[in-house]
């Protein structure tokens, strides 16, 4: 028997004022998608923003549904948006963020496996990285180059 490690590079930024102009907006439009969100059962509202490869942001945000689990993560409305309304463009950069509550507090959330795999099959049909951007533990930023590397066992490596 041998055993194999899996590794994924993380870059970390202390907060949000360390990020490119670019980075800081798109993360700045998936906080204000939080307020759009439709959370009554659960109170946690996401947002999520797409940046594109001709610089515009698309954003979206959670919907839930009574008869769980039929709703949509701010992700998956995000990205399914981008691919049945501009499958022409490619993704370049996806900043996700959530607001438990009514109150103005953000806190990090990483995304669930299926919305894993449905950016990472956008990836694949694009042929290109998307860089993905989530808080930390103390508003602390962590990016990924590739959705990939949040996903290291692919259904599409065997």
């Amino acid at each position: 028997m041998q055993k194999l490690n899996l590794t994924i590079t993380l870059e970390t930024y202390n907060n949000d004022t360390e990020l490119s102009v670019l980075e800081n907006k798109l993360l700045n439009e998936a906080r204000k998608a939080t307020y759009k969100s439709y959370a009554p059962y659960s109170n946690f509202h996401v947002g999520a923003a797409i940046l594109l490869d001709n610089n515009e942001i698309i954003t979206a945000n959670n919907q839930e549904n009574a008869a769980f689990p039929s709703g949509s993560c701010a992700e998956q409305s995000a990205i399914f948006w981008v691919g049945a309304n501009h499958p022409e463009r490619i993704i370049k950069a996806i900043a996700v963020i959530a607001r438990p509550g009514k109150e103005d507090i953000f806190r990090g959330v990483p995304p669930c496996g299926a919305c894993r795999q449905a950016m990472l099959e956008y990836e694949v049909r694009q042929k290109s990285p998307i860089r993905f951007i989530m808080v930390g533990a103390n508003q602390q930023i962590l990016i990924t180059e590739s959705v990939g590397d949040l996903l290291p066992i692919k259904f599409t490596d065997f």
